[in-house]
């Protein structure tokens, strides 16, 4: 079968980040299909198709600024989807949603090999099943809300709430005993919080197995709304063709459904719920679906979601919600209390919290923490009122214990130590798990709630609780 002959259109109207191209002698490209606008003495601007106006006419979306495009430029077809480099050449670099390097460092050879950014998600019958425990050392998500590998794990949380801190400090737990290659995607991220990345990746040491690829704010709406789609066709490439594990971090999830909303408007697309896309379950299936583990090579998802305004019950939440294996809540009503991580052990829940897959022990202590902390949850509108002092011996002995354990499950942070001096703290989950069933069992009923604040193990407690009594003695 012969390929139809490529056309060169010619741009009839621009409108901010919206370019409609027309081709008066046929062969329209196909929809998600790349134009490309040379300009004199400027950077080419990538169009990607988004629909078909009529027999001749195309309407597109820039995935870079438009100063400069006139009527009259030529859009020249590739005959495809955009397509990035992937492989050994791209480790330890920055790039764009095109795949050009923003490091400025040098360019990528001539020979790189490339994929396409869209691409159908793995067959349900290759997929592999998720019941690996990814260990992170940090006692609240290894213990309430494990992560699994090959699996999606999503931190909701709203603005300020810890999420992003969250994910940097997985970064860093995860570069001593993580070994496959890690690609980061910056969706909507601030420049400040990209040249921390990359600062804090050069100085980890891990940067070289690692793939930075930023679709920045300041960008059109077009480049943070598919550059998750190249960071996965990296990730991809690793996963189908080197059969190497991958560790996916997304920043920020929520900014990729308020990027298609944007280039919905843009597009003259009528708005669904509470502004958003009609297409909005669509889009996020069509990112997260391509997530997976195929064959004996896995691709695990960790995402940060901005949950705005605290609305647990926005249509994006939801619908991203409901791909992900483990929910990690972050709680602004704890971030308040200083209790970081802010994770709300009751809201957050995993898949993998099953005997069958973890054990009896720990899915076994973890129910009765959640148990613990909830009654404790319950009695706080009495306490408020009454004060501690009507509440019942075993209702106090079990608030006493959830306020322990509230404490115990903070951590001290890799990422928070130059904010704090504290030096941060990775726990096993033997550990955590020894820890809190001490707690529950009422080993630190006569400590100090203060001894088990910011502290790994609960020796480390112990030791400050009895430095603390000696302290009390000597004075």
């Amino acid at each position: 079968m012969t390929q139809p002959e490529l056309t060169v259109g010619i741009v009839v109207a621009v409108r901010g980040a919206v370019v409609d191209v027309a081709f008066p002698s046929g062969g329209l490209p196909a929809v998600n299909n790349v134009l490309v606008i040379e300009q004199s003495g400027l950077k080419p601007v990538v169009l990607e198709v988004q629909a078909q106006l009529d027999q001749a006419t195309v309407r597109t979306i820039a995935l870079q600024n438009t100063s400069g495009v006139k009527r009259g430029a030529q859009a020249t077809q590739t005959g495809g989807p955009i397509t990035v480099p992937v492989g050994e050449a791209v480790l330890g670099r920055l790039l764009d949603v095109t795949g050009t390097p923003g490091d400025k460092r040098q360019p990528l050879p001539d020979d790189v090999p490339r994929a396409p950014i869209h691409r159908a998600p793995p067959p349900l019958r290759a997929q592999g099943a998720a019941s690996d425990l990814f260990r992170t050392g940090i006692k609240v998500i290894d213990l309430l809300t494990p992560l699994a590998k090959g699996g999606k794990a999503a931190m909701f949380g709203g603005a300020g709430v810890g999420k992003t801190v969250l994910v940097m400090e997985l970064i860093h737990a995860m570069v001593a005993g993580y070994s496959g290659i890690s690609v980061f995607s910056g969706v909507g991220e601030r420049s400040r919080e990209g040249h921390e990345m990359l600062l804090d990746m050069t100085t980890a040491g891990v940067l070289d197995r690692t793939v930075l690829v930023y679709g920045q704010m300041n960008e059109p709406p077009g480049a943070r709304w598919r550059v998750p789609m190249t960071a996965l066709a990296i990730a991809e490439h690793f996963r189908d063709v080197e059969h190497r594990n991958v560790l996916l971090l997304m920043d920020n999830v929520f900014r990729f459904v308020q990027a298609g909303s944007e280039v919905s408007g843009l597009l003259g697309r009528l708005p669904s719920r509470v502004g958003y896309q009609p297409t909005l379950a669509t889009e996020v299936a069509q990112l997260q679906e391509r997530i997976a583990s195929v064959g004996d090579a896995s691709v695990t998802a960790i995402e940060a979601v901005y949950v705005p305004a605290d609305d647990f019950t926005d249509p994006a939440v939801v619908a991203i919600a409901g791909h992900v294996d483990s929910m990690v809540v972050l709680s602004r009503a704890m971030a308040a209390d200083g209790m970081y991580p802010a994770v709300d052990p009751i809201a957050s829940s995993s898949v993998l919290l099953d005997p069958d897959i973890l054990g009896k022990t720990h899915v076994g202590v973890a129910t009765d923490v959640r148990r613990t902390i909830e009654h404790y949850r319950e009695l706080q509108d009495v306490i408020s009122l009454l004060g501690m002092e009507e509440l019942g011996s075993d209702d106090r002995r079990m608030v006493e214990r959830a306020r322990r354990l509230q404490r115990f499950l903070t951590q001290p942070f890799t990422v928070t130590k130059g904010f704090t001096g504290i030096e941060g703290r990775s726990v096993s989950l033997e550990d955590t798990i020894a820890g809190c069933r001490a707690i529950l069992d009422g080993e630190a009923d006569d400590w100090e709630e203060s001894s088990l604040y910011m502290v790994g193990t609960l020796d480390e407690a112990r030791a400050k609780e009895e430095a603390a009594r000696n302290g009390q003695d000597a004075a």
